[in-house]
């Protein structure tokens, strides 16, 4: 088993390697790239201080030594894969380097967004196994039944429906200004929080961040919720449960001790990626609601072309997910003992 490990852990290499090498290679041929926004917004100046500016191409309106000083300046006066190769040594030494739009080191930028993403993290993961795995558990004993074929059809139109577009209706009904005011209609916290005390800073923050982790969960709802639902099923119709049945063992202590126990295993390898919870989310559900985290930062740093804040949080959360993967496979493996790698 330790070499299955030594083995995933050495492919964490060559995998993050193609990963960060196919996306700098696309960021580098995108059009609208800093080069070109640069360029454009020397001609506006140019135009607002009554500068002529050419109705042709870009290089038409700059001098070429301009031009190539404003590549030079962004790095893109060098081939591809020499660009690839200086931002990779920077990155083993540590540094993401300096953002084009806040003029800050990468690390900075992203770190200031820290606690948001964790936050949203850490709620929607617990409470979507504290939810979900009660739900599968009851519709595993009532399978069949009124309420399973009801919570089913629930649990699947909410798994049909994206995240962001979930919000975007949330928000229309139950947002500031609609007939039902109940929630506002965006931000992590209310402007006047430094002003609450401990109470209202509670009731407030539950109501700004009820429907953002509500849209994080309907993603992952349906399949957690079904696959406990499932595990148990299959765990109920073993021999061992039959045979605990025999020895006139009761039905909820079959079912809560015996059963339960073992449909929860392939569950359990779930938390494995509860490192990558710094990066949970969606970038279109943060912008919806307007929560400045992780996910709107990597949606506005590629709006804007930023590729030093996009390639930053692609090495972070890539790196999260990779080992992610490795340590879901040693809590399958601890929590199973039947499970060997070879």
């Amino acid at each position: 088993m330790a070499t299955y490990f030594l083995r995933r852990l050495l492919l964490v290499v060559p995998t993050f390697l193609g990963i960060t090498l196919a996306v700098f290679v696309i960021t580098h041929f995108v059009p609208g790239g800093p080069v070109e926004r640069r360029i454009m917004q020397l001609q506006m100046a140019a135009t607002t201080q009554g500068g002529a500016v050419g109705a042709g191409r870009l290089s038409t309106t700059l001098p070429e030594e301009a031009i190539e000083e404003i590549r030079r300046y962004y790095g893109f006066d060098k081939p591809v894969h020499i660009r690839y190769l200086q931002w990779l040594w920077n990155v083993l030494h540590l540094d993401l380097g300096t953002s084009y739009i806040y003029q800050d080191p990468v690390w900075d930028v992203i770190k200031s967004r820290f606690p948001v993403s964790v936050f949203l993290g850490l709620t929607g993961f617990l409470l979507s196994y504290l939810v979900c795995v009660p739900l599968g558990v009851l519709k595993a004993i009532r399978h069949g039944s009124r309420f399973d074929f009801l919570s089913s059809t629930i649990v699947f139109l909410g798994y049909s429906v994206p995240g962001w577009a979930l919000g975007t209706a949330l928000l229309v009904l139950f947002g500031g200004g609609s007939f039902w005011n109940v929630f506002p209609l965006g931000g992590f916290r209310p402007d006047n929080w430094e002003y609450l005390n401990a109470g209202e800073k509670v009731v407030a923050q539950a109501r700004h961040m009820f429907l953002p982790v509500l849209c994080y969960m309907v993603g992952s709802f349906a399949t957690l919720t079904i696959l406990t639902k499932n595990s148990l099923l299959e765990n109920l119709g073993q021999d061992y449960v039959r045979t605990a049945f025999a020895k006139g063992l009761g039905e909820r202590r079959v079912i809560f001790v015996h059963a339960l126990r073992n449909s929860l295993i392939p569950i359990a390898t779930g938390l494995g990626h509860v490192f990558s919870l710094i990066l949970a989310g969606s970038f279109l559900i943060e912008r919806v609601f307007n929560i400045d985290g992780m996910g709107y930062l990597g949606y506005t740093s590629i709006l804007q072309r930023d590729y030093p804040v996009a390639l930053g949080i692609l090495v972070i959360g890539s790196l999260l997910m990779l080992i992610g993967n490795i340590l879901s496979d040693v809590i399958y493996a601890l929590v199973d003992p039947r499970i060997r790698f070879k």
